[in-house]
């Protein structure tokens, strides 16, 4: 069903042509999103003229998308790339932070070893490691 119809009105008919792209989900100009403020821009008119001069396009826009009741294919494909990329978006925050997590880990881990590097080697004073003692049978790979 198309709202088009001859008029002389070029802005009603600018209106009547993008109503009919939007809902078919071919926008030339707007974001396909099904709303007053697309339809205007997709007309490429000023918002009032929907919603101070031609009421009853307006009126006869917001029927036709609550009788279509769906939002058209290509603007539910941009819809699910946008949750596609926020997930991805939330995915990479998460790999950042358990990143950052496991980088604290092994600066810790470092500044230990440090610690008892310098003990070992007598370079800080007063300080004494006591050696493991060698479990029964470890390999000699160990020790080198």
């Amino acid at each position: 069903m198309t709202a088009r119809s001859t008029t002389t009105d070029p802005v009603r008919d600018a209106i009547l042509a993008a109503m009919d792209r939007l809902l078919a989900g071919t926008p030339l100009r707007a974001s396909g999103r099904l709303s007053i403020s697309q339809l205007a821009v997709e007309a490429g008119v000023k918002r009032w003229h929907l919603t101070h001069q031609h009421l009853d396009l307006k009126d006869l826009f917001q029927a036709r998308v609550k009788a279509q009741g769906d939002t058209p294919e290509a603007f539910s494909k941009q819809l699910s790339e946008r949750d596609e990329l926020k997930k991805k978006y939330d995915d990479l925050r998460q790999h950042c932070a358990d990143l950052e997590e496991r980088l604290r880990v092994y600066a810790a881990a470092i500044n230990l070893l440090s610690l008892e590097n310098a003990a070992l080697s007598g370079r800080e004073a007063g300080a004494q490691v006591i050696p493991m003692p060698r479990l029964p049978g470890a390999s000699e790979h160990t020790s080198q």
